[in-house]
């Protein structure tokens, strides 16, 4: 009972505000395709790309919103001026990498998918194309990979911004006082459940819109461990959302490798294979005394 007490407890005026606009904005862009039937095709695609990329901004706005209106703080206090440590700037990039990689690897070593040396996906692309062929399929995929390593992550962070600064960056921190572990885990599955709209359209799990979402409330409570682990050592949203932004420029990459994959079971880090990674990096940062973190 005490322990039901402290969790409804947390839950102030202004995180509960926060929600409130967290949820409700975001949730209306996620459905907004569905609302526009006549729109189809690459203009359709294009307008979920638009109003999705919108939505992820909902919690940061929460955040703002809520800290300046509700608990009268300035904005600063959001720590969005502050770096912290710089060398987890590099974990914030790279083990996101790492992870997309050993996903990969583990897929293609335990036979879930069939490596494609032909690039199928690309060629299949390329044959749609009405201009003459400039690039070879290798080529263009040696594009893609340096682009999804080192550019796309910086565009992506600034979307991913949005979403940090309202999940790790005001949430989490108002969620402590249940102690670190259980603060990130509840901050994951209010994640999780913040995605359903866009899991029940097909993100990351075409055709499975139930059984997506509960892998969905997963992955957000496993990655979103180690996005509190990189906020709580810098104490600043930055370096989780560079490591959302970094995720979110590579988790596709490893589709086009292989053919008849299942992202159910690999692939992606959104997959069974994918999360068993991810519970492997967290059991080395508890296994490190990396977790909890140290003040």
């Amino acid at each position: 009972m005490k322990n039901t007490q402290n969790v409804f407890k947390v839950f102030t005026p202004s995180v509960r505000m926060f929600l409130g606009i967290a949820f409700l904005p975001a949730w209306a862009l996620f459905l907004l395709p569905l609302l526009l039937p006549e729109t189809k095709g690459a203009l359709g695609e294009a307008t979920q790309l638009v109003a999705w990329s919108f939505a992820m901004w909902a919690p940061g706005l929460g955040a703002l919103i809520a800290t300046r209106w509700r608990e009268d703080q300035e904005l600063k206090s959001l720590q969005l001026g502050k770096l912290g440590k710089k060398r987890v700037y590099i974990w914030a990039w790279a083990i996101p990498v790492l992870l997309v990689v050993a996903t990969g690897l583990v897929t293609w070593g335990l036979g879930i998918g069939t490596f494609d040396a032909e690039f199928s996906i690309i060629e299949e692309s390329i044959s749609r194309m009405t201009q003459p062929r400039q690039l070879t399929a290798a080529q263009i995929l040696g594009l893609q990979v340096v682009t999804s390593l080192f550019l796309a992550p910086i565009v992506n962070t600034v979307f991913a911004l949005g979403e940090e600064l309202g999940w790790r960056g005001f949430l989490l921190p108002r969620l402590l006082p249940l102690g670190q572990t259980k603060a990130m885990i509840l901050t994951g599955v209010i994640w999780g459940v913040w995605h359903a709209p866009a899991v029940a359209q097909g993100l990351n799990y075409p055709d499975r819109p139930v059984l997506g979402m509960l892998m969905m409330l997963l992955f957000s409570t496993l990655f979103g461990i180690f996005l509190g682990w990189l906020y709580l050592k810098t104490k600043s949203p930055w370096a989780p959302a560079l490591a959302h932004g970094s995720l979110n420029a590579l988790a596709g990459l490893p589709l086009v490798f292989f053919l008849s994959l299942d992202t159910l079971w690999g692939g992606t880090v959104t997959s069974l294979t994918g999360l068993i990674i991810i519970a492997i990096l967290l059991a080395i940062l508890y296994g490190s005394k990396e977790l909890p973190v140290l003040s």
